[in-house]
């Protein structure tokens, strides 16, 4: 069955086991197999991330299962490889996933005084506890050298023909195992063994060096798999850690597919979000072009044209969002906005949003602080853009530059005016108001950016006197190609009611808004100096002078998650400004209000 795919497609197997078990549970001292029978929890949830990542392929927790490097017996043995089949299994039960016995070089092979019958039978022993369990894709990994792969691969074709065995080495940058196996000797040896269905590489070296070491060998109608690890790690406070860069790696892990490679995955240091970016562009992502080659000929190439956008994807399935913006630095400290977008991303958090200059204060570019987001730390991004500071050239410009660093969603406002003390030394431009912004990036989604379009966002505030006209006003912006809709925080009933109205009257997404409180000074402040924002005189009192900074967060948070579990059953998701960049403050309400 496994042969029929790979005729028609390139197999995706997850990524890395035991690395992101390490990341996700923060224990990184014993061996992640026992968590089969301990944290069978934890397990099952990486399994689902990388399903819904995209991998066809999930390979069991079994890695380093033999009873040398795990130190227990052959029964205990058997159950840890018996639970974590069962794991694999249970997740992929109802869907058309393949599951991979995951199975490493046994430690003890090196020592020179243990008897090679030993570690055979050890190898035997460890197949049949797969077999027994109808498991028959093998996968043989990180092997440094070739001792034991011919015999066991015949004794698993003895036991079931129709099995499918990979065996892959882990080849070093300069092309040699640890063993000093080259390359070019190991591939002779393996497609020697007519055993062997497919041959390939994982971990040992990064994306970049593994697409090398592919160039250099002949790999001309075989089954090649390509798992690079993330890239060089680092040891940071006596952790190994490896580079968050999952965009290049996905692109230079499809550069490797192009070269004919036909399973391809990720190793030490990949997790979900790798996958979720190979699959992005693999799968459906491209379009056959026509070019002229430097041969003057014709020539058929593939050209990306879709870049995946969660936030929109959650959006459309109609699956609640979250959104949490974070204010970009008016100087080149940007230590707290990066730890506040990682604590985001830890957090699952659907998308982070930057202001443009609000209230005429200047700030880093929003959106080259958001490109910076969504490249280093991993998460969809959304930068406002506003009217007042620059004409349409300008906006057209960094528009095209967003998109070429893969931003797909924009918010499109006016903006706030300059203040009066500012005016003498600082002109406003306002070429283009809210709605012909919205007009141009439609026309631009339409002119340049066709089958890949800008997701254009609005704000809406709930907070008015005349509901009716900002309503007709939301209209209009719908009209002019927004698509959903962040509201001005809300504090009373009032701006709750007309938040159900609209939608009640159509169905366009709307994020409403939390700004939390976090003092009596900052709620007078709020609610004298910020405009479109009122907040009821109970809220207020419920702060006091005197109070302590714990004291008061609480308080702000308890009335957030009041609004917030109000709002959670009208809109589409919700929209948080962070206050003095307590972005943990937001998460804990988030928490609250889920519960």
């Amino acid at each position: 069955m496994i042969r029929e795919y790979l005729k028609k497609n390139i197999l995706i197997f997850d990524g890395a086991m035991g690395t992101y078990y390490a990341e996700s549970t923060g224990n990184d001292i014993s061996y992640c197999e026992f968590a089969n029978l301990e944290d069978k929890d934890s397990i099952k949830k990486i399994h689902e991330q990388y399903i819904n990542a995209g991998a066809k392929l999930i390979r069991t927790n079994t890695f380093s299962a033999n009873t040398y490097d795990l130190n227990v017996s052959l029964d205990k043995l058997r159950e840890v490889i018996k639970s974590g089949i069962d794991i694999a299994k249970e997740v992929a039960k109802d869907r058309e996933i393949y599951i991979g016995a995951s199975i490493g070089p046994i430690k003890a092979s090196s020592i020179l005084d243990e008897a090679p019958e030993n570690i055979l039978n050890e190898y035997k022993f460890i197949v049949d506890c797969f077999l027994e369990n109808n498991i028959n894709v093998f996968v043989f990994e990180t092997f440094s050298n070739y001792s034991y792969i011919e015999e066991i691969s015949k004794y698993i074709k003895d036991k079931d023909r129709n099995s499918f065995i990979l065996t892959q080495f882990a080849v070093k940058p300069d092309g040699f195992t640890r063993d000093g196996v080259s390359i070019k000797k190991l591939i002779n040896v393996v497609k020697s063994i007519k055993e062997i269905d497919a041959y390939g590489f994982n971990c040992g070296s990064g994306p970049t060096h593994m697409s090398e070491i592919i160039k250099s060998i002949n790999i001309d109608n075989d089954i090649v798999s390509a798992l690079p690890n993330a890239g060089f790690p680092e040891l940071i406070h006596e952790r190994t850690v490896y580079p968050n860069n999952p965009k290049y790696f996905a692109k230079k892990v499809n550069e490797i597919r192009l070269q004919g490679v036909s399973i391809i995955g990720g190793c030490c240091g990949t997790n979900p979000n790798y996958i979720k970016e190979i699959v992005a562009l693999v799968e459906g992502k491209f379009e056959k072009i026509k070019v002229i080659g430097s041969n003057n000929k014709e020539e058929v190439v593939e050209k990306e044209f879709c870049i995946e956008n969660s936030f929109r994807s959650k959006l459309d399935r109609n699956e609640f969002v979250i959104a949490i913006e974070l204010s970009a630095p008016a100087d080149t400290d940007i230590t707290k906005l990066m730890n506040g977008a990682r604590i985001c991303k830890e957090n699952n958090i659907d998308l982070v949003t930057i202001p443009d200059s609000p209230m005429s204060k200047v700030k880093a570019d929003s959106t080259i602080i958001a490109t910076k987001i969504k490249r280093e730390i991993g998460i969809e991004v959304m930068p406002h853009i506003c009217c007042r500071d620059k004409n349409t050239n300008a906006i057209r410009s960094s528009l095209i530059a967003s998109h070429i660093e893969d931003i797909r969603n924009v918010l499109a406002v006016t903006g706030d005016p300059i203040s009066d003390a500012t005016k003498i030394e600082t002109k406003s431009v306002f070429n283009l108001n809210s709605f012909k912004l919205m007009e141009l990036i439609n026309d631009m989604n339409e002119e340049f950016f066709k089958g890949d379009t800008i997701h254009i966002g609005g704000a809406l505030n709930l907070n008015v006197l005349n509901k009716e006209v900002e309503f007709n006003r939301m209209l209009k912006k719908i009209e002019k190609g927004a698509r959903f809709f962040l509201t001005q925080p809300i504090y009373d009933d009032e701006a709750i009611e007309f938040l159900k109205k609209i939608k009640e009257k159509t169905d366009v997404k709307i994020l409403a808004g939390l700004l939390p409180i976090v003092s009596y000074r900052n709620a007078i402040f709020l609610n004298n100096e910020l405009p479109g924002v009122t907040i009821p005189e109970k809220y207020i009192r419920m702060f006091s002078e005197n109070m302590d900074k714990e004291e008061a967060q609480r308080v702000g948070v308890k009335i957030s998650v009041e609004i917030g579990k109000k709002l959670k059953d009208i809109a589409d998701g919700l929209y948080f400004i962070t206050p003095f960049n307590r972005v943990n403050m937001l998460i804990d309400i988030i928490e609250e209000i889920k519960n």
